[in-house]
């Protein structure tokens, strides 16, 4: 299932269809449950009369036991002999015994009611049974009755149903169980039509849902597939100037296509800086080539014209150029700085000291006692001093100085010169790569314009910044800042 509105519909339905069958079991449940305890109150209504009867001594046979269908009743003794039955009542189960024929009781209690004569007369027997002040009355238990299923047949008809136990004493101190049921049918029949409902409805519910969610997915990914296929253009057209169709809401949706639209615009850019550093690098490579091969021709030609320092000079500029543009290719491909920790004072005495052959004598003034240490890497670092000090060479006009110093976290390298400075407006072009601003200059005199752009580059990689203002009245100051390796 491969359609992200098939796998939300489906979700959805999955977990709406647990919620509801949880839910409709709960309510079965709930309901049954009413149902039975209601079942059971009417039993323990029905029980409770019979018992009020024997409490008063009412002979079995005469015992009033109310709708023998609705509460078919069984009353038993102590020792669980049945000696009372509803009428009609054919089975029973749920009630301790199944036997539903009275068993014969040889006691006097027929006689205290007149059923086989006595000394008394009529009349005071039946004072007796309508309940006058006697001590010895018996009682029925005020305790909880005790609640179970069973079925009972009451003239042919099987049904199931809740019986109530409820204890009893008559005037002999008999204990007898009354056993009364009231049907379960209505319970039944409740349960089973709303299960019943919840079962035709479900599905009906579940497609519904289904529906919706497919709908509402549909609706809201609909600015998904606009911008898939805008992205699937971009890519066939190649064309990076393109942007995908960014909705008007401010979900989720509408960030991706933001984001998406900032990324087309980083990739164009991206491109676009390699296409002209490919570009400039071309034509900054074909001068020396075609110069170096020149002047072998010519050599070949007539050897006593070959100019060899030229050629060594051409050589020497071809290779620094190639080791530029093969800096600035690592660097383009993440390459990470060293971790190793070094002195930058020490770093700036070694490389100033390597340069015998500037034609103005470079200053440095670097505080005793050192504590200049930064994180990093030693060749690109080194370059970045280089290609300083070229730069300053190239421009000054008597003097160039270096300074060490420390500030705010970091460690300070200045480099000033006292040529003509920098426009303000020309200070952030000047590190972009193959920019030169003195156009007069001669490429053999000027460079190639890569080597400000490669230590700017070095310096945000090492954590640090480079940046360049004036040096006073004339002159510019170059200051690069990296973070103390403490």
């Amino acid at each position: 299932m491969r359609s992200v509105r098939a796998r939300a519909a489906l979700g959805a339905t999955v977990v709406v269809a647990l919620a509801l069958a949880v839910a409709g079991l709960a309510v079965l449940l709930v309901l049954r449950a009413n149902l039975t305890d209601q079942a059971g109150l009417q039993a323990e209504v029905a029980a409770r009369e019979v018992a009020g009867q024997l409490a008063l001594d009412v002979p079995y046979d005469e015992l009033k036991t109310g709708d023998e269908e609705d509460h078919p009743v069984q009353v038993t003794d102590e020792e669980g002999r049945v000696v009372a039955v509803s009428k009609d009542l054919e089975a029973i189960s749920g009630t301790g015994t199944d036997r539903v024929t009275p068993v014969p009781q040889p006691s006097p209690r027929g006689d205290r009611n007149g059923d086989d004569g006595g000394d008394g007369d009529g009349d005071d027997d039946d004072d007796d049974v309508t309940g006058s002040a006697d001590p010895a009355r018996g009682e029925v238990s005020t305790d909880d009755p005790d609640f179970t299923n069973g079925t009972a047949t009451v003239d042919g008809d099987r049904a199931d149903y809740r019986f109530a136990s409820v204890e009893a004493t008559d005037s002999a101190g008999l204990t007898l169980t009354v056993h009364a049921g009231a049907p379960l049918a209505a319970e039944q029949r409740a349960v089973a039509s709303v299960r019943g409902a919840m079962l035709t409805g479900l599905p009906v519910v579940l497609l519904v849902v289904a529906g919706v969610t497919w709908l509402v997915t549909r609706r809201a990914l609909r600015p998904v597939e606009g911008i898939r296929r805008e992205m699937a253009a971009i890519t066939a057209s190649e064309d990076l100037s393109r942007r995908v169709p960014e909705p008007g809401s401010h979900d989720e949706i509408a960030r991706l296509a933001r984001t998406t639209n900032e990324t087309l615009t980083a990739l164009e850019a991206s491109v676009e800086r390699q296409r002209r550093f490919v570009a400039d690098a071309s034509h900054e490579l074909r001068n020396p080539i075609a110069s170096l091969r020149t002047q072998l021709e010519v050599g070949a030609a007539h050897p006593e014209l070959l100019d060899v320092p030229g050629a060594v000079a051409d050589t020497v500029r071809l290779q620094a150029l190639a080791a530029d543009l093969l800096l600035l290719a690592r660097l383009d491909a993440g390459e990470r700085p060293g971790t190793a920790r070094l002195d930058l004072g020490a770093l700036v005495h070694e490389e100033v000291s390597q340069r015998t052959g500037d034609r103005i004598p470079v200053t440095v003034s670097v505080p005793e006692g050192g504590g200049f240490e930064v994180t990093g890497s030693r060749g690109q670092l080194a370059r970045v001093i280089g290609n300083l000090l070229d730069n300053a060479e190239r421009h000054a006009r008597t003097a160039v100085a270096v300074a060490v110093r420390g500030e705010r976290g970091g460690v300070v390298v200045e480099v000033t010169d006292d040529g003509d400075g920098v426009p303000g407006a020309e200070r952030e072009r000047i590190f972009e790569r193959f920019v030169r601003l003195d156009d007069a200059r001669t490429r053999d005199e000027g460079g190639a314009g890569l080597g400000l752009a490669i230590a700017r580059d070095v310096a945000v990689r090492h954590g640090g910044r480079l940046t360049v203002t004036d040096a006073g009245e004339r002159g510019a100051r170059f200051a690069l800042w990296l973070p103390d390796a403490r």
